[in-house]
């Protein structure tokens, strides 16, 4: 029964009856829809991801060669390839908290990178950015050609097979062996050598930062030409390396203090 309520207006004697105000609710067939869109919106975006995946897969090369294009490279350039990662592995830590934060948890194929993808060729754009190591690499040994849009759709479907075809951990130690890091350095142990005269294990913080901060403009972020922008790039790297909890805010403020360390 509806609580009563006296209005002082009404005649005397007069009672009121009004609806007890209550929280405001959903209405059931709003939370319905919105239940059918938690589910739905994700379902069709595997769904389409695994059909673009189906459609491209014999339109890209196979990724059993990758080690041998690794080492072609290599030789190119006079660079050394890695046999293991680093023990620590700062560099590869740096790069994976700078370029490729869900390296290690993204199954297979990145849905973010094929969204961004389908989005870019929606609107007309070219070449978006923003991809992960394993597309970098896939980018670095297959040199895929044609329009912007359509060489990121062969580097994500690229990626999906290097991820599925070898262990994160080789993927890593490929591309930590065949990107340049500017001034000739091609491969981490060419780099580390070259700008710092040490091997990638004994790499401080702020040179794995450094080295990091390198791969994306190797020309123009080379500590030794532009060490006013090797410095801001360095200190990215350093911020999201706390942002992702490898370093805390003072061991990444210590590296900071010490500069770009070059010999």
């Amino acid at each position: 029964m509806s609580p009563t309520h006296v209005d002082l207006a009404a005649p005397p004697g007069a009672v009121v009856r009004r609806p007890a105000i209550r929280g405001r609710r959903v209405p059931s067939t709003r939370r319905r829809r919105l239940l059918v869109a938690a589910v739905g919106v994700p379902v069709a975006i595997a769904l389409a991801v695994l059909a673009a995946v189906g459609a491209l897969w014999p339109m890209t090369p196979a990724v059993a060669d990758a080690p041998q294009r690794v080492q072609a490279i290599m030789a190119a350039h006079g660079g050394t390839r890695l046999t293991a990662l680093p023990n620590p592995d700062r560099v590869g830590q740096a790069l994976i908290a700078t370029e490729d934060s869900r390296f290690w948890s993204t199954p297979g194929v990145d849905p973010v990178a094929v969204g961004r993808v389908a989005w870019a060729t929606v609107r007309g754009r070219g070449d978006v950015g923003g991809a992960g190591l394993a597309q970098q690499l896939a980018k670095n040994l297959y040199r895929p050609s044609g329009p912007a849009a359509w060489r990121e759709a062969q580097q994500v479907e690229l990626a999906f097979k290097l991820e599925h075809a070898y262990s994160r951990e080789t993927i890593l130690r490929m591309y930590l062996s065949a990107v340049y890091f500017g001034h000739g350095y091609w491969g981490l142990p060419a780099a580390a050598q070259g700008y710092f005269g040490v091997a990638p294990s004994q790499l401080t913080w702020g040179q794995a930062a450094v080295l990091a901060g390198i791969v994306q403009a190797p020309s123009a972020d080379d500590p030794l030409k532009h060490p006013d922008r090797a410095a801001a790039r360095q200190g990215h790297v350093l911020r999201r390396l706390v942002a992702t909890g490898v370093l805390t805010t003072d061991q990444a403020a210590a590296a900071a203090r010490r500069g770009l360390q070059l010999p």
